[in-house]
């Protein structure tokens, strides 16, 4: 009988956890469930801690289920305090557990938790492919409950994409009866409709909204939901601001009530942004300033910014400038801190890149340049230049690369750099000329006026157009960007002009503008610097200059084919030391297996290549696969640690997406990223021919003379405006070169 209970305790042992982890097991899930209650309440940094304590007893445990299930809800909770690189951390790791788990709920939660922060860090395509499993899995496993948050989730992908449609068809999906996010699904229903100017239709929701909210219980969720709802009400007509200060009274009294801080803030500054709209300056001054300070005590940069932005506002139009300036550098100073976590805001307030942080900059420029002393426009310029570095770290999601850059007026004793800045009502022109303090001039016009003129000059660009009408718009651009210092100009040994250049006029041209009698290429070389910090050039040894040289001529990718690119290719080859792959040659593998040669100082892809203001939309084709941006640059940043950064990269049958005002983001994007010292790229993709034309010109006066990149590639667009079947800028004013022009 002694030896039975023996063996029967044995067998226990290895069969069930041990009595002992019994304790355990139980502290683990009173942990968990304890995270979930302070979560409710609003404690995030609480429900943080016992979640984390929940994991370490669960992985002694070897409970992976509950491992996962705490790890999930503390990406949840790093998302609420708007770390988000915390969040995707975690959730990445989570992911490659769930990859070899059964199909559950659990791997549901985890590829909902996952598609959204890939959303939130700007992964949009891979967001979509996540979210898009998800729902497969919801159905395959009726779970009807984590459909609709999975169909909620694809609608605010949606929106971040852009596609109202799309997203207000998810919306609707998931605000039927019975659905867990009916309520926050009306309310971004109705958001949408509005932006879709659909107002009769977004008025009719407007009681079911308010029917729902009456017995709401006191969250983290339904707070937010209420202030969304009081923004899009404001958005609706002003007969709805009464209704929408009560909500967001009321909102506020909730967040203290369960001591939610950030969603206080939230409701004080909302509150006090519709003071500010109905001009009831004190009001809104005292309850943005009370918004402030609650912020503070969370350390919530994210939203402080916003109020001193805010406060900036009312005192701008209370006229009191100085202290408009102070709020507004606060703001700026905030927004540098926050770098790569731009994004970091609460995942329940929506964000906008283009109006929640680029307004702050240029209103802080216009600011300063209404008194353009020489303090004020180093100011405006340092601040118009961190603009443009937030601008990149936001098309990537992430701080752009660390290499130690120059500044572009230490680089070239003959270079004037000319720093436009587009703002709403005139456009305002910093000069920076060797050895001397900065100048300034300024045109009146409206911001409107100036897209449609930039958009007249793209369109001029086109074979087909006359010369009356490239020539018009030409020479207006030209007025306002150089026609005040021309003469100035003219009297210095300057034979370089680099443009720092902001908005949409990345998408035009300079070396077309025209003074009336010649074209600006004719007069100086042209460079394009995508900051006014860039990398350092290295001299050339002509003998040792090695080269990749790949393209794509074959239809490839339901892309046409590119039939000039095989006598391109032949005919640098015979110029330069290289290295071919092309067409199906042309793979990601070979490529890098190239590049890796630390001789290797030029890569010339004769390709299609698109550039846009949505990273995922820049692609580069090569046989097997379209590279973006990021790819590109792990690709470029992979190279013998020996090795140095390319001196140049070609892309000659490139373009910018049609419709996309922005889409040279992507190019200066590609610039930047890659490390490459220069960049030389087309705004359209030109004829075969004449693109053939240039690159020899180009690389015979850059080798065999010796001259700089902006030089050589100066002398090849004078060659081809010297033939008369290549003479309109069609043919050679769509190449630029962006980085150092040396």
């Amino acid at each position: 009988m002694k030896l039975f209970w023996c063996i029967l305790l044995a067998f226990l042992a290895f069969s069930i956890p041990s009595f002992a982890n019994v304790p355990k097991l139980t502290t683990a899930q009173n942990l968990n469930h304890q995270g979930n209650t302070l979560f409710e309440q609003g404690k995030i940094e609480a429900a943080l801690t016992s979640w984390q304590e929940s994991e370490q007893l669960y992985s002694k445990l070897g409970d992976i289920t509950g491992k996962i299930g705490t790890q999930l809800n503390q990406a949840k909770a790093w998302q609420s305090l708007g770390f988000y690189q915390r969040s995707h951390s975690i959730l990445k790791r989570v992911s490659k557990t769930l990859n070899h788990q059964p199909d559950s709920p659990l791997k549901v939660s985890g590829l909902l938790n996952f598609g959204n922060i890939l959303r939130l860090t700007g992964d949009f395509s891979a967001a979509q492919s996540t979210l898009q499993q998800g729902l497969e899995l919801t159905q395959k496993l009726d779970l009807p409950k984590d459909r609709d948050l999975v169909r909620f989730q694809l609608g605010n992908l949606a929106v971040a994409r852009g596609f109202l449609e799309e997203a207000l068809f998810y919306y609707q999906q998931t605000a039927l009866p019975n659905s867990s996010v009916r309520l926050p699904a009306l309310v971004k229903q109705m958001g949408i409709l509005i932006q879709l100017h659909q107002l009769a239709d977004a008025q009719k929701l407007i009681v079911p909204i308010q029917n729902l909210l009456l017995n709401l219980p006191e969250t983290q969720l339904s707070i937010y939901t209420k202030i969304e709802f009081a923004e899009v009400l404001i958005q609706l007509n002003n007969r709805e601001n009464s209704v929408a200060a009560e909500i967001l009274v009321a909102a506020n009294q909730e967040a203290e009530k369960i001591g939610e801080l950030r969603a206080q803030s939230y409701a004080l500054g909302r509150l006090g942004h519709l003071y500010e709209q109905t001009q009831q300056w004190e009001d809104a001054k005292k309850l943005t300033q009370q918004a402030i300070n609650i912020a503070e005590k969370k350390r919530a940069d994210d939203i402080i910014y916003q109020w001193q932005w805010q406060i900036g506002r009312i005192e701008q139009a209370t006229n009191n400038i100085p202290k408009a300036i102070a709020n507004y550098t606060e703001a700026v100073n905030i927004l540098q801190s926050l770098r790569q976590d731009l994004v970091a805001v609460n995942q329940d307030v929506q964000f906008s890149f283009r109006s929640s942080v680029e307004p702050v900059y240029r209103q802080l420029v216009d600011l300063l340049l209404q008194q353009p002393n020489q303090e004020h426009l180093i100011k405006a310029r340092k601040t118009i230049e961190a603009l443009q570095t937030a601008e990149l770290a936001n098309y990537f999601r992430q701080a752009c690369n660390q290499i130690k850059p120059i500044s572009v007026e230490k680089i070239d004793p003959h270079a004037a750099i000319i720093y436009p800045i587009i703002l709403r009502d005139r456009i305002e022109v910093i000069l920076s000329i060797p050895n001397q303090a900065l100048h300034h001039y300024a045109t009146s016009i409206p911001q409107s006026e100036v897209e449609v003129a930039i958009n007249r000059m793209r369109q001029s660009m086109r074979q087909t157009s006359f010369e009356e009408e490239r020539l018009a718009v030409a020479q207006q651009i030209y007025t306002w960007l150089i026609a005040d210092a021309a003469n100035q100009l003219a009297n210095l040994p300057i034979d370089t002009l680099v443009f720092v250049l902001d908005g949409s006029l990345r998408n035009i041209p300079m070396a077309a503008l025209h003074d009336g009698e010649k074209y600006l290429v004719e007069k100086y070389q042209i460079a394009i610097a995508p900051s006014l910090e860039i990398y350092p050039s290295q001299p050339r040894r002509l003998s040792q200059v090695k080269a990749v040289l790949a393209g794509i001529s074959k239809p490839h990718q339901e892309l046409d084919a590119l039939p000039g690119v095989e006598e391109e290719i032949k005919t640098i080859r015979s110029k330069i030391s290289a290295t071919v792959l092309l067409n199906e040659n042309f793979t990601v593998n070979n490529l890098q297996k190239k590049l890796k040669t630390p001789s290797v100082s030029i890569l010339h892809l004769a390709t299609h290549a698109q550039f846009s203001s949505q990273v995922e939309d820049t692609f580069i084709l090569t046989w097997n696969q379209k590279l973006n941006p990021q790819q590109l640059n792990t690709l470029l940043s992979e190279r013998e640690l020996d090795a140095p950064p390319l001196d140049l990269l070609i892309l000659s049958a490139c373009q910018t997406a049609k419709g996309d005002n922005r889409a040279t983001l992507g190019l200066a994007g590609v610039a930047t990223r890659s490390g490459t010292r220069s960049t030389l790229a087309s705004l359209w993709t030109v004829n075969d021919t004449s693109t053939t034309l240039l690159m020899q010109e180009f690389y015979n006066h850059l080798l065999s003379q010796k001259l700089t990149k902006s030089a050589a590639l100066r002398q090849a667009q004078l060659y081809l405006l010297q033939q008369p079947e290549f003479k309109h800028p069609f043919h050679w004013a769509s190449f630029i070169m962006v980085g150092n022009w040396l």
